[in-house]
């Protein structure tokens, strides 16, 4: 997936260092607001990248896949469950504090259990390209 907004924000620094300074959300994806963070695409990362997200009150991110990449997430703010595996027959709950790993391949679906407050986690990715090798999930599929 490609970046859908021009408005990211500058990167400073030289000889080895990198700063985004505080980074507003500046894109949407599946459902999702992110604050723009590092990866290839802004700094010389080839195996990682990180942002904020942000999931609204109420939201869903649509059931998807990683592919080839791990996903690590800490768990600012508010209260998550994760529907996952195939058919997204298994479920989990998060909240504020909580770290998550996610391995490469393993179908998942994410809610906001809250109506009336914002998820807000640290994403880092194994993966430089951020975007590039997400894969929408069919749960009817089952794959």
């Amino acid at each position: 997936m490609t970046d859908p907004t021009n408005a990211l924000p500058p990167v400073e620094g030289e000889h080895g260092i990198r700063v985004i300074r505080g980074s507003p959300e500046c894109r949407g994806w599946n459902g999702i607001h992110y604050k723009a963070g590092l990866h290839a695409g802004n700094v010389n990362a080839r195996n990682l990248s990180m942002n904020v997200a942000t999931i609204p009150p109420g939201g869903t991110a649509w059931a998807h896949i990683h592919d080839g990449f791990e996903v690590m997430l800490y768990i600012l703010q508010g209260r998550v469950r994760h529907a996952y595996g195939p058919g997204l027959r298994h479920t989990i709950d998060n909240e504020a504090g909580d770290f998550i790993f996610i391995e490469p391949g393993v179908p998942h679906e994410v809610y906001n259990l809250s109506r009336t407050e914002p998820v807000q986690a640290v994403v880092a990715r194994s993966a430089a390209d951020e975007w590039e090798r997400i894969i929408p999930y069919d749960r009817t599929e089952g794959r």
